[in-house]
């Protein structure tokens, strides 16, 4: 337990903030990030479909250690990817438990396999994108490939806005604290401490939702008193914004990279098919 305690001082609410502004910022340094928004776009729109409907577990594992590499390339954050293991160990506990309780046993434990490796790949296809393609980017890239503009800015503005909603929800939940008080003992397992922290997050959220309200309004009427409407609707300003955008020969390169692979990958997966039992 003391381990656990030690490890969680360790997170704190303004270092998470950090690694997001840092994941959401930090993009143009890295290989993908000077990459044309389009190409990982199309790149992640095919590994977000595909892995779906493949089931050989030779191409699972391919896509995987591909998406491992392109993972590392685009620096994404450390906290992330540990949100992302947690996650897919947590499920795949839950699930071979649940089968064990209605009489499986360890065969069950490849469908599992299965299943892990098509998640892994989407989530680290998405955790590469995001990691690689700043807000301003990310909705010019979807607004060049046909998304209505409307939709692209609510979901960069989303991404844009999510460190400031973690300072506001940091800063509520200190006013808590200020005005509670936490348990004297800890109880077994730290129990009562836990209790204490789920119910002041639960007394969070409320507050923070009217905030977030506020705060959506305030960020509609300044939009509004810069013309972001007439810019919407308006073609020339939509071609003068993107005109930044170009297909450069290091986008046709790694689009070609990562073809020739697929295509070894699919052919070695083809000739052996349960090279992963």
């Amino acid at each position: 337990m003391e381990a656990v305690k030690r490890a969680l001082d360790k997170i704190s609410v303004e270092r998470i903030k950090l690694e997001l502004l840092g994941n959401a910022y930090n993009s143009s340094s890295t290989v993908l990030g000077r990459l044309d928004p389009r190409t990982l776009l199309i790149w992640y729109l095919f590994f977000a479909i595909v892995p779906w409907f493949v089931h050989n577990r030779t191409i699972l594992l391919g896509m995987f250690i591909l998406m491992a590499v392109c993972t590392v390339l685009s620096r994404a954050s450390t906290f992330i990817i540990f949100i992302l293991c947690l996650g897919l160990i947590t499920q795949v506990g839950w699930m071979f438990l649940l089968s064990l309780f209605f009489g499986g046993g360890g065969e069950s434990l490849l469908p599992m396999l299965t299943l892990t490796l098509k998640l892994s790949v989407i989530s680290l296809a998405s955790i590469t994108v995001f990691s690689s393609l700043d807000p301003e980017r990310l909705s010019d890239g979807l607004s060049a490939l046909g998304v209505p503009d409307a939709f692209a800015f609510s979901l960069s503005y989303g991404y844009r806005i999510l460190p400031t909603l973690l300072e506001e929800f940091h800063q509520i939940l200190l006013s808590f604290r200020l005005r509670g008080l936490r348990p004297q003992k800890n109880g077994l397992f730290y129990w009562r401490t836990a209790a204490y922290y789920m119910r002041i997050i639960v007394l969070v959220f409320y507050p923070l939702m009217l905030n977030t309200a506020k705060r959506s309004r305030t960020t509609v009427e300044a939009l509004e008193t810069r013309g972001y409407t007439y810019a919407v609707n308006n073609p020339q300003v939509k071609k003068l914004k993107l005109s930044y955008m170009a297909l450069k020969p290091r986008d046709w390169m790694f689009a070609g990279i990562t073809a020739l692979y697929l295509i070894a990958l699919f052919t070695l997966g083809m000739a052996y098919p349960e090279l992963v039992y």
